[in-house]
């Protein structure tokens, strides 16, 4: 995509969607407004736009065109790039897979690999011949491939090598970079009044058990084996053990398993006080099904709430790290994942404050709260490079 000669230039950032409380979307805005502080202009192409628009951002809404997904992704980029002709960038800078991008932030796992896991023998070929893959498997192609010039800017290092194995792509088009939680997110000096305002708001009592659940997409995130669990401990400790939901996804379903629960399970869509609840809950439970990082559980760590979290996330080892809580070995069994919750709830108070303090240490050494600097780094970086070439 074209590059512009104004003596301010322009960034493209795109993304299908934008909503206040996704993980990616805060973390679109946080680079996103680095780079605007630093002398660049942000214009933002995407089908929807959620909330409050940032002063200065110059948000573009593209028609959404077409019966199937693939075909409305299409008809984005055909958008898109008719808009530039007539509007240039000097750098685009994508949060989606996509052809064509200068930039594109990896928040996403391989799906190339996860087809090859998922669908194997007669069911591997029979779903490689549809739609939906070939425009998925080329898109991320395109921006992985020997042959694309698409800088990566990678967050999760379980993930880079498997992109490596199924594309061959090269180390000097990948820029690691840190993780990147924001520092409100650490524990308060409050935090003892905020988790006593918390509990009595929602009539939590002192030696009931509260677990949160945090994050969009509650099947991947594992909301269903959550409830399971919750419904196979023994009565006494059931009936003393809350389980809250916040995020964005159709909960019907969900409501429907816990129905028995009564006012016990709760879920919330998105939400600004998310260290409210952290500082309320005893527990963070993440048993998600894959998670290219996961950055709920660093939030967990550092507010000082033990996490319970599935191996397969990202950064589970940072809880491992931090000795901040319990990481479960794969392959998910949800007969042991039950045994380990119950264990978990039945675990000594000098435990918990244990796990507490390991997380709060740990938010005062680690280098976990600059990735937007870096990333804003490595865009101005490259788009500066091209402007030399």
């Amino acid at each position: 995509m074209t590059n512009s000669q104004s003596s301010a230039p322009v960034l493209a950032f795109i993304l299908y969607k934008y909503f206040p409380f996704g993980g990616l979307q805060r973390d679109f805005i946080r680079i996103a407004s680095i780079c605007q502080e630093r002398g660049y202009n942000i214009r933002v192409y995407t089908f929807g736009w959620q909330g409050d628009i940032p002063d200065g951002f110059d948000v573009v809404q593209v028609p959404k065109k077409g019966l199937s997904s693939h075909a409305k992704n299409q008809n984005f980029l055909n958008w898109i790039d008719a808009h530039c002709a007539q509007h240039p960038v000097a750098l685009t800078v994508g949060f989606n897979k996509m052809p064509g991008l200068d930039v594109y932030y990896v928040a996403d796992g391989c799906y190339e690999a996860r087809v090859s896991e998922l669908y194997t023998g007669w069911r591997g070929k029979f779903y490689r011949l549809g739609g939906r893959y070939k425009h998925f498997s080329a898109y991320e192609k395109a921006a992985f491939g020997k042959e694309s010039k698409t800088h990566l800017l990678v967050i999760s290092d379980i993930q880079k090598p498997i992109y490596q194995r199924v594309y061959g792509t090269p180390d000097k088009r990948i820029t690691m970079l840190p993780p990147g939680i924001a520092r409100d997110r650490c524990a308060p000096d409050n935090s003892a009044a905020l988790r006593e305002e918390f509990r009595r708001e929602f009539k939590i009592a002192d030696d009931e058990n509260l677990l949160l659940m945090v994050g969009s997409g509650f099947k991947t995130k594992g909301v269903d084996r959550s409830i399971d669990a919750v419904a196979a401990l023994p009565e006494a400790l059931r009936a003393k053990t809350h389980l809250f939901v916040i995020g964005q996804d159709k909960p019907d379903q969900f409501k429907r398993m816990a129905a028995s629960f009564g006012e016990r399970f709760r879920i919330f869509a998105g939400r600004d006080d998310i260290p409210r609840f952290m500082q309320g809950a005893d527990f963070l439970i993440h048993p998600a099904r894959h998670e290219n990082t996961g950055t709920v559980l660093l939030e967990a760590v550092v507010a000082g709430l033990p996490v319970m979290v599935t191996d397969v996330c990202g950064y589970a080892r940072y809880v491992a790290e931090a000795e901040a809580g319990e990481v479960l070995e794969s392959p998910f069994i949800q007969g042991r994942f039950n045994h380990s919750l119950q264990r978990l709830l039945q675990t000594s108070k000098e435990q918990r404050q244990a796990w507490r303090a390991n997380g709060i240490a740990f938010s005062q050494s680690a280098d976990i709260y600059d990735m937007p600097k870096h990333a804003a780094d490595t865009i101005i970086a490259i788009h500066n490079s091209q402007e030399q070439a």
